[in-house]
């Protein structure tokens, strides 16, 4: 039992840890999980969409205060790409963060926070994205294994 809680909270922060700027890879985890075969699934697709939606949740929250510093030096992006960022997300929605789970979608996150988009909608729409990557993962895994 012990194992298990180690093995799903090693998930949860790798899959949070997958969401931020973090190099992680959060599927081979995932994967690992699922094949060794003694943790019930939704257990594993719990735990890896808790922790990569609340992982979304640091990148808003660097976007709510990252355009205070447009004007510093050090600051990742220039003028014009955050312009075009915030112009296209104005034109696409806030449901573009359905993308989130895609490889962009940490960008998507960072520009929602930036765009100040409702905090409660973000969560649900990054919830819905990532909890349904995590179930076609566990479900694309269950076919070839």
């Amino acid at each position: 039992m012990w194992e298990d809680i180690l093995a799903l909270s090693g998930l949860f922060i790798v899959a949070f840890g997958a969401a931020t700027i973090l190099p992680f890879q959060s599927e081979i985890v995932f994967v690992a999980l699922q094949l060794r075969g003694d943790i019930p699934v939704l257990e594993i697709i719990l735990f890896a969409s808790v922790g990569n939606t609340l992982g979304s949740g640091v990148n808003y929250a660097l976007g709510r205060v990252i355009e205070h510093y447009r004007d510093r030096r050090w600051f990742p992006v220039s003028e014009s790409q955050l312009e075009r960022a915030q112009n296209w997300y104005s034109k696409y929605g806030v449901w573009t963060l359905l993308l989130s789970w895609a490889p962009l979608g940490d960008a998507l996150t960072v520009v929602a926070g930036v765009m100040r988009t409702n905090v409660w909608l973000f969560f649900t729409l990054v919830a819905i994205s990532k909890t349904t990557r995590y179930i076609a993962l566990a479900w694309v895994t269950a076919q070839v294994s």
